[in-house]
């Protein structure tokens, strides 16, 4: 039967085979030790300083040193070293494919320079041998690779240039390599990547924190105020909020801002529709299940309310949940604990929740199909989100932020939206509140000309009555109509009312432009003030 013949036990054969006046047999220990070390120890540090001293005893090396790779920063740094100061291990540095080193982690491939003097990739980035010869001197230098991942590299210089012995110890250099790998993964995980993750993770939370401040949230009218006021009030404490208005409002991005801005916002902030799923789906997905509770239950699996602690919930479409499962929200609310799905042990929370619903709850309460008890329970802190037809200019102020969001998305070069189309969206009644204004200037984006919005962009739903007039919807006339107007609208605003100015603008004479203006009911002592949009 033929042995096996590993790596270790290759090298080993020829350590024994190569006689050039230096015995290599003498590394077998260093091989040894260094697996020994590695396996008994979890410190970095202490088996890589192992690993140097060995290599200074057993392979007679002047310096050496291990650097690791940082793919998030593309930095190659020195991380132990013998023969080096402080200062010069400091200084070495590297980027992919820099120096000898760079390359090395770019191609994941060891190099040997026979003669350091002779070659010119040698940076000698540390600078510790600006006073020294290095005539004598050879240069290894092997990857740490775990798979085809690069993590960092042993490099060591030599008193002699014997080109089979180099050889030798790239091999020797790429077994202490691999025994090592396992140890630098772990540290560059446990180190660098997590450490990285945080400041990502911090970064990102400051981001969202300063987008859903209270005084983010557009707009300045009368009822937006008093919401602002509400929330900055409610952000303080951990109380319960319900909050109510129609469908489109934003109470998603209301509460948004209440997490953010609360003492919970460290942690997670877990949103769920309770109108998305079926009945029979919803209570696994809030309170989680145990394996083999039911049908397809193959593992554990954690709900959203073990999701959502130490931060908030947001319970979007509250009322749509049906009186069982109400009943289980309700000992939520007031013992914060609950049980998985087929579980019997008791899990405890300490989270906040905010509650959201476009109906009548207490109208709900009195026909039977909402709890009374929970509606008192989340009715603790309510704030009803106005809707976008009382919120006046705020339209505007929405519209523009829309078109700046989706000039950036989808790079069309949108400027401004016209006189005319201004004042279709001001005269919309907007059922569908904020959603519905979004999506009108996301279609209106596409159809803009010259990076303008007008007036014939937007649906016929917004038409203006005087416009609509002239045929049925859709149809070529009222298209037409549509043009004609706001091209008046704009070229009186343009001469501040000037019919005769306008006329000569549009190539009218002023008596055919008085006739158009009558048939759209427009006045030019309306535009004397005006300020061209």
């Amino acid at each position: 039967m033929s042995a096996i013949i590993t790596p270790h036990v290759r090298t080993a054969k020829r350590l024994c085979e190569i006689n050039l006046g230096e015995c290599r047999t003498a590394l077998l220990p260093l091989l040894y030790e260094m697996s020994r070390i590695t396996s008994e120890s979890g410190d970095l540090s202490h088996i890589l300083n192992v690993l140097l001293r060995l290599m200074q005893r057993h392979m007679k090396v002047v310096r050496a040193m291990v650097s690791l790779y940082d793919p998030g920063t593309g930095k190659i740094f020195v991380h132990e070293s013998v023969g080096l100061s402080e200062e010069e291990a400091a200084k070495g540095v590297y980027r992919l494919g820099e120096g000898i080193t760079g390359k090395v982690v770019e191609t994941g491939k060891s190099i040997v320079v026979p003669r350091i003097g002779e070659e010119p990739n040698f940076l000698n980035r540390t600078g510790s041998r600006e006073h020294a010869d290095t005539s004598g001197l050879s240069f290894l230098c092997v990857p740490i690779l775990r798979g085809r991942k690069v993590m960092g590299t042993i490099s060591a210089e030599r008193l002699y240039d014997d080109r089979r012995l180099l050889n030798l110890d790239v091999e020797i250099l790429s077994v202490l390599a691999t025994v090592t790998a396992q140890a630098v993964e772990l540290y560059l995980v446990e180190h660098l990547t997590t450490a990285r993750l945080a400041d990502e993770n911090q970064r990102l939370r400051s981001a969202l924190k300063q987008r859903f401040r209270p005084t983010n949230l557009i707009g300045n009218s009368k009822p937006m105020q008093d919401v602002y006021q509400l929330v900055e009030r409610v952000t303080k404490s951990r109380t319960t909020v319900l909050l109510l208005g129609e469908s489109g409002v934003g109470k998603e991005l209301v509460a948004s801002a209440i997490h953010y801005n609360s003492a919970n916002t460290g942690g997670p902030f877990v949103k769920f529709n309770c109108a998305s799923l079926p009945e029979s789906v919803i209570e696994s997905e809030l309170f989680g299940h145990e394996k083999g509770s039911f049908t397809g239950a193959t593992a554990l699996r954690r709900g959203r309310f073990e999701d959502a602690d130490g931060g908030t919930i947001f319970l979007d479409e509250v009322g749509e949940m049906s009186l069982p499962m109400q009943a289980k929200l309700l000992r939520v609310l007031q013992e914060r604990s609950f049980e998985r799905v087929g579980g019997n042990t008791t899990i405890k929370v300490e989270l906040r929740i905010l509650a959201a619903t476009n109906r009548d709850l207490a109208e709900m309460v009195r026909q039977g199909t909402f709890r009374e008890d929970l509606y008192y329970r989340l009715n603790v802190f309510p704030i009803t989100i106005p809707p976008l037809r009382e919120r006046g200019q705020d339209i505007i102020a929405l519209a523009d932020h829309f078109v700046a969001r989706f000039s950036r998305e989808m790079a069309i070069p949108v400027e401004r939206i016209s006189t005319p189309a201004i004042n279709m969206l001001l005269c919309y009644h907007w059922p569908g509140n904020v959603r519905e204004l979004e999506n009108v200037i996301e279609r209106a984006m596409l159809l803009a000309e010259n990076g303008v919005i007008h007036g014939y962009n937007l649906p016929a739903s917004l038409q203006l009555p005087v416009v609509a007039e002239s045929g049925e919807s859709g149809s070529l006339d009222t298209k037409l109509a549509a043009v004609e107007y706001e091209m008046i609208v704009d070229a009186l605003k343009v001469h501040h009312g000037n019919a005769t100015l306008a006329a000569e603008q549009l190539g009218l004479t002023r008596r055919i432009l008085g006739l158009r203006m009558g048939k759209y009911h427009l006045n030019y002592k309306d535009f004397r003030c005006a300020v061209g949009a």
